[in-house]
């Protein structure tokens, strides 16, 4: 997978904390050097302007929607001060933050969305565990998603992964990514845990039933950020040549061990299509 995809998985996972260029460049295994040269070659941007210009957008949305405290939204963005968030803030985008709070719209405003992890990569996928497996709770952060090259999944992540380990009652070893209600153009997409019958749910938390059904086990390798070429090799290749139908409801589940490394992006990885009596 190249330097580039690694890198803009680690800033869409982390933009609102502290990465170092030599951090940066230690994940996507080449140099800083060659990694500041290649980036803005490959996206446009400078390494920092991206970063900079990540944060200052989601701070943007935030302050658009009404944000009550901008100096919540500063220190979420990385800024120390609102003195510092203001000054940024007007350089990237020609106004204060506290001006386009009030004017509640994002017109005009010149975001940076997060840049596209190509899936155009060809996937040679192993043979599936077909499995039956019980009923399943799983409870997690709910979202709604375009299904486009730009990739918000990650920072839906990003806002889940303080939870792991920490909410009573879920089944260790393993979180999941689960689609559901998806149509043409969007998706529901739960970043979730199993939890037992007494799980202490948090109240932000939503909870899907999944029952119990066989399914086909097909492993993901290497980079999380190429699952859609993994999704796009079963879609389009295995399953219409399986015999399977897959079963209604839940469109896949993406299951990630307790290997599985958020920072890096590496790990154990599934996908489980849910196949039809």
């Amino acid at each position: 997978m190249s330097a580039i995809v690694k890198t803009i998985w680690l800033i869409e996972t982390h933009f609102g904390l502290p990465l170092s260029l030599d951090e940066m460049a230690e994940q996507a295994g080449v140099s800083r050097s060659h990694l500041s040269r290649i980036f803005p070659l490959a996206t446009g941007y400078s390494i920092s302007a991206y970063i900079r210009g990540r944060r200052l957008t989601e701070a943007a949305k935030a302050l658009a929607a009404g944000a009550p405290d901008i100096l919540g939204v500063a220190l979420d963005a990385g800024y120390g001060s609102h003195e510092a968030f203001t000054r940024a803030f007007r350089d990237q985008f020609g106004l204060t933050p506290d001006e386009l709070r009030r004017r509640r719209s994002l017109d005009s405003i010149p975001l940076v969305e997060p840049l596209p992890m190509s899936a155009e990569i060809a996937v040679k996928l192993t043979e599936p565990v077909i499995q039956h497996r019980p009923a399943m709770r799983v409870a997690g952060l709910m979202g709604r998603h375009e299904m486009t090259p730009n990739n918000t999944i990650p920072a839906q992540w990003q806002r889940f992964q303080s939870y792991i380990g920490n909410v009573p009652g879920a089944v260790p070893g393993a979180a999941y990514g689960v689609v559901a209600d998806a149509d043409e153009s969007t998706c529901d997409y739960m970043c979730g845990l199993e939890i037992g019958p007494g799980a202490e749910v948090p109240p932000e938390f939503e909870v899907l039933e999944i029952p119990a059904r066989r399914y086909a086990r097909l492993a993901h390798r290497g980079h999380i950020s190429t699952i859609r070429s993994t999704i796009q090799a079963i879609y389009g290749d295995w399953l219409p040549n399986s015999g399977f139908r897959q079963a209604e409801g839940v469109s896949f589940i993406e299951y990630y061990g307790p290997d599985f490394n958020p920072v890096t992006g590496l790990g154990t990885s599934e996908i489980w299509i849910g196949l039809a009596d």
